[in-house]
């Protein structure tokens, strides 16, 4: 069995639906369902004697002991985070909470359920801990794109919250010897995708007739990353990543905002025409967010080169199928609008001035 926090999010749900899809170890799914964590996501694993679900916080010592006494996995992957932006930017302190003080405590619980295995089991295990691009900073257009040895430069309180739990997988392996993996990957997109990012939301925007809010003037670029490749980079990494390693994930899909925008707008286009016409007409410029990075870009060849990872999706691919899936599960869609989201929307978006 494998133990997997943060299982019923966006990535972490994806993943475990791929595993599932492909093995028949089964997966203990630890997540606290918050705002981001939704069970439907889920909904096809209902039954599935391989999926053990339990509601419950990383940062819950007596629940993370029990769990490893109970189902001794032989591996953690680390999906549980807060990792949105603009909501560390209103309210960081959830971030240093789960991001930081929910890894340690989580490291902690794994360290000693480690600690008392067998020399071959000691081996043999992993901790895979899931970060992020964003904690090597920002690039400008003539950089490298980011390698495992660049220089930590985080500019938000969710990437320097990221870059801190980072610090604490990499101290817990040189000090204790834990066996651990991370994967610093780049912005993922595709089905069961919470829409307060910027794929998911001008897909839900549109079809609601709604603006479609671009940040600044849209030329922010990012790697971009089809969720189920995710996954199965990190099937490679888990299985054949070397202890104390970084691995860069990346889908070689450098593109600026508004070009995603517009190709979304397009998709829809063909795929849902709207009678007003087309939903490009909706592109509204709104205020930048404070202290946005300019440009991200991933070197994904240490992957490649050590386990022979490579992403099967191309950007034209994987953002055709993202917008269908949202075209066809508009019930999962409307579910997760809740008040609470719509409350969200509101608060991030209504005083930015177009």
């Amino acid at each position: 069995m494998i133990l997997v926090t943060g299982g019923a999010g966006f990535i972490g749900a994806n993943f475990v639906l791929d595993w599932l899809a492909g093995s028949d170890e089964p997966v203990l799914n630890l997540d606290a369902l918050t705002y981001a964590g939704n069970l439907e996501s889920l909904a096809s694993l209902t039954g599935d004697a391989r999926h053990v679900f339990v509601k419950g916080d990383i940062g819950d010592r007596a629940l993370l002991d029990r769990l490893f006494a109970e189902h001794r996995p032989r591996a953690v992957v680390h999906f549980a985070a807060e990792s949105h932006v603009d909501r560390s930017i209103h309210g960081p302190a959830a971030f240093i909470k789960t991001n930081v003080e929910g890894t340690f405590t989580l490291l902690e619980a794994t360290r000693s359920f480690w600690s008392a295995l067998d020399a071959p089991a000691k081996a043999a295990f992993r901790f895979h801990h899931v970060s992020t691009d964003e904690v090597y900073g920002s690039l400008s257009k003539t950089d490298a794109p980011f390698t495992e040895t660049d220089t930590y430069e985080p500019n938000s309180p969710y990437s320097a919250s990221k870059a801190a739990s980072d610090h604490l997988v990499r101290a817990w392996h040189h000090t204790y010897g834990l066996p651990v993996v991370t994967t610093n990957c780049s912005n993922n997109y595709g089905p069961y995708h919470f829409p307060e990012k910027l794929i998911p939301l001008m897909i839900v925007n549109a079809l609601a007739g709604k603006p479609l809010p671009v940040y600044g003037d849209g030329q922010q670029v990012r790697d971009w990353l089809y969720v189920k490749d995710h996954a199965s980079a990190i099937r490679a990494v888990l299985a054949g990543g070397r202890p104390g390693e970084v691995y860069n994930i990346g889908g070689w899909n450098e593109k600026p905002n508004i070009e995603i925008v517009h190709t979304v707008c397009a998709l829809l286009d063909e795929m849902r025409p709207d009678p007003a016409g087309s939903y490009s007409r909706l592109i509204t410029y709104v205020t930048d967010r404070p202290g946005h990075d300019r440009r991200y870009a991933i070197d994904a060849r240490k992957v490649e080169r050590e386990l022979g990872w490579r992403p099967a999706e191309t950007f034209d691919t994987g953002i055709r199928k993202t917008v269908r899936w949202y075209l066809d599960n508009a019930g999962w869609v409307e579910h997760v609008q809740s008040g609470a989201y719509r409350e969200w929307v509101d608060t991030n978006y209504s005083a930015r001035a177009a």
